[in-house]
């Protein structure tokens, strides 16, 4: 256990698909936080050689909770924070790289800046068809609701 209870994340091995409880619970407070203005995130999307990354950076101490992901991705984080995981919270320092399992759904808390990447295959062409290939909640997704938002297709 860590100093503040909490689980080193690479203790967990992998970001595990969120059971229907916690998934609730998630959904109720994702319910509360869309009547309200969201915090402007960038989104910066990559498709090149036959890979989709999709990279966010949080601001020191915010929480975001991510769309519900269908499909096993890899996720990089930089930086400090804490996800949940299952039932118990995970501490995020430095840098890591977790695999991450289908049908998962994750609140992020940043303590400092927080840079997420998660990536996947794909034979999308474009970040929507991207979007599709991982999540059915694509109409909840910071990048869809924001112009804040960078692409680069290689076409390679």
């Amino acid at each position: 256990m860590h100093e503040h209870g909490l689980l080193p994340i690479a203790l967990t091995k992998a970001l595990s698909s969120t059971a229907p409880d916690i998934l609730e619970k998630l959904y109720a407070i994702q319910e509360r936080a869309l009547k309200h203005e969201p915090l402007a995130i960038h989104t910066e999307h990559v498709i090149h050689a036959g890979m989709y990354a999709r990279t966010i950076t949080m601001p020191p101490n915010t929480w975001l909770i991510g769309a519900l992901i269908k499909r096993a991705t890899l996720v990089i984080t930089v930086g400090s924070g804490r996800v949940l995981i299952g039932h118990d919270w995970a501490d995020i320092d430095g840098y890591q790289v977790l695999p991450a399992t289908a049908n998962r759904k994750q609140i992020f808390v940043s303590r400092g800046p927080l840079i997420i990447t998660m990536l996947f295959p794909t034979k999308a062409k474009t970040v929507e068809e991207a979007e599709a290939e991982f999540t059915d909640e694509a109409e909840l997704l910071l990048s869809r609701r924001q112009d804040c938002n960078t692409v680069v297709i290689t076409g390679e």
